[in-house]
């Protein structure tokens, strides 16, 4: 494998049953050294996408590589460069929760144990009773280390802090983060945008198959909505922020001006230092989950858009 090697890459992945188009025409390219934030509700494809890539279903149409591996054909290569948390993790039972870490490092043909008590100690987790018997919090934390405990090139996770407490879910951030530091790959997908938002270097937002958005997090961010309160050392006129390419919804008081603004900062800032005393700047920046609603928006009345017109054309077309 070559450091250019695409840690997950997908042409064309479609995925129907029956009727229902699961993934439709899904091109995607994650790198190494990345994480990436796959994004939608339920329903939206990501598990059906995720158990499409490593050959748990057989897609209808197009094809994905991992590590530049084939994933129908060299799929037990591929199983041993990836840590892979599902969204519906199941573990035996009676197995306590070393035991179970024992059986998949047998199937890897063995694993670093000081790495795994490592692992278990930063997670807080009791690998000594039966998995049966652990909170369903406590036994993903099971799954977490079995997924990360070979040091995997790749990490595909579904949903992978389910159960986590707010404590569990930082210190589960922060190991995300040193496998991307390492220069390997992490494919998180996810509903919860705190999450994704605190630690992905690219969002894909995914909706009803088709994926609506790939960007840096930081690209999102600076088109997106965001509420801005600026302080003046003297009277502002609102017509200055008014003629600012994004800037919408201002309201003036005196000194102080609020305003709605989506664009990169430095522009707006820019414009109004210009002619006044800026004292103070205050922003509420919009969040993930802000972003994600305004695709979905977007795609709605792009949609809505498309059935208005097409209903325009059928009428005009019996008109003629």
């Amino acid at each position: 494998m070559t450091v250019s090697t695409a840690a997950i890459r997908t042409e064309g992945l479609t995925k129907h049953y029956g009727d229902v188009k699961a993934l439709v025409d899904l091109d995607l390219e994650t790198r190494m050294g990345e994480v990436y934030g796959f994004l939608g509700p339920n329903g939206s494809g990501k598990t059906t996408m995720i158990r499409t890539i490593l050959d748990e279903l057989r897609p209808t149409a197009g094809q994905a590589w991992i590590l530049g591996l084939d994933s129908h054909r060299q799929v037990q290569e591929i199983r041993r460069h990836i840590g892979y948390v599902p969204g519906d993790l199941a573990m035996y039972p009676k197995l306590t929760g070393h035991d179970t870490l024992t059986y998949f490092a047998n199937l890897r043909g063995g694993v670093d144990w000081a790495y795994v008590r490592e692992l278990a100690d930063r997670l807080d987790a009791d690998l000594t009773k039966k998995v049966g018997d652990l909170s369903s919090g406590n036994r993903q934390k099971v799954g977490l280390i079995q997924a990360f405990m070979n040091r995997p090139d790749v990490l595909i996770m579904d949903e992978p802090s389910t159960g986590l407490d707010p404590l569990m879910q930082r210190e589960f951030q922060a190991m995300i983060r040193e496998v991307a530091a390492e220069g390997r790959a992490v494919f998180l997908s996810s509903h919860t945008l705190s999450e994704v938002q605190r630690v992905a270097d690219r969002v894909a937002i995914i909706r009803r198959g088709h994926l609506v958005a790939v960007e840096a997090l930081d690209e999102l961010r600076s088109k997106a909505m965001r509420r801005v309160v600026l302080d003046f050392g003297s009277p502002i006129e609102a017509s200055v922020l008014e003629a600012v390419p994004g800037v919408r919804d201002v309201s003036v008081d005196n000194h102080r001006a609020e305003l709605s603004f989506s664009g990169k900062m430095a522009a707006l800032l820019r414009a109004v230092a210009e002619r006044y005393d800026l004292v103070d700047v205050n922003t509420h920046e919009a969040d993930l989950e802000e972003i994600f609603l305004t695709y979905y928006r977007e795609d709605d009345a792009i949609q809505s858009q498309s059935s208005d017109e097409a209903s325009d054309k059928a009428s005009d077309e019996v008109t003629v």
